[in-house]
C-alpha cells in the first residue's frame, strides 16, 4: 500500500486509478513471471510520461518481488505492513498520552503489557505450519516448495 501511494504521487490525479490497476497487475500476479510482464506494461505505459514513477517503482523492485520465493498462504502478510501498524498503533496511541509522565523503565513496563494484550486479537499466520521449512532455507518458487532432485528442479505437489 506505501508503495503504491508513493508511486502514486509522481502522477496526476486523472492516471492514477489506471496506474492503481497496472500496479496491483503486478502484486496479484500468480507468479513472477506474471508479475514481471506486468511490471514490463507499467513500464512501458507510464515512463514515457511520469519517469519518477516508473523510477520510484523500479528501485525497489526486488524487494517488492521477493514474496514469490515464500510459500504462497504468506504472500497477504508479506504484502502488507498492516500487521506491523495495527502492532503499534494502540501502543502509539498510549504512549503519545504518557509522554513525560513516566520512568523508562515504566514506559517499557506499559509498551510490553500493551503488546501483550494487544495479542489476544491477532489472526494467526495463515499457513504457519510452513515457518518451519522457511526458517530450514527450504526453497519456494511463486509460492510452491521447490526440491532439488540431481540436477533438476521439480515442484513439490500437495
Amino acid at each position: 500500500m506505501h508503495k503504491t501511494g508513493n508511486v502514486l504521487n509522481y502522477a496526476p490525479k486523472s492516471v492514477q486509478p489506471k496506474m492503481k490497476d497496472c500496479l496491483h497487475d503486478i502484486w496479484r500476479a500468480a507468479t513472477r513471471k506474471d508479475a514481471d510482464k506486468a511490471f514490463a506494461l507499467f513500464e512501458e505505459l507510464f515512463e514515457p510520461k511520469y519517469p519518477k514513477a516508473v523510477q520510484c517503482l523500479q528501485k525497489d523492485r526486488e524487494e517488492l518481488m521477493a514474496f514469490y520465493d515464500f510459500p504462497a498462504q504468506h504472500w497477504q502478510s508479506l504484502r502488507t505492513t498492516n500487521p506491523i501498524e495495527s502492532t503499534f498503533g494502540t501502543i502509539r496511541h498510549r504512549t503519545k498520552r504518557s509522554k513525560g509522565c513516566m520512568s523508562r523503565d515504566g514506559m517499557l513496563h506499559m509498551i510490553f503489557k500493551l503488546g501483550e494484550c494487544a495479542q489476544k486479537n491477532w489472526r494467526k499466520q495463515r499457513g504457519f505450519n510452513y515457518l518451519a521449512k522457511v526458517i530450514q532455507g527450504v526453497r519456494f518458487k511463486d509460492g510452491e516448495e521447490v526440491m532439488q532432485l540431481d540436477q533438476t528442479t521439480v515442484r513439490a505437489t500437495g
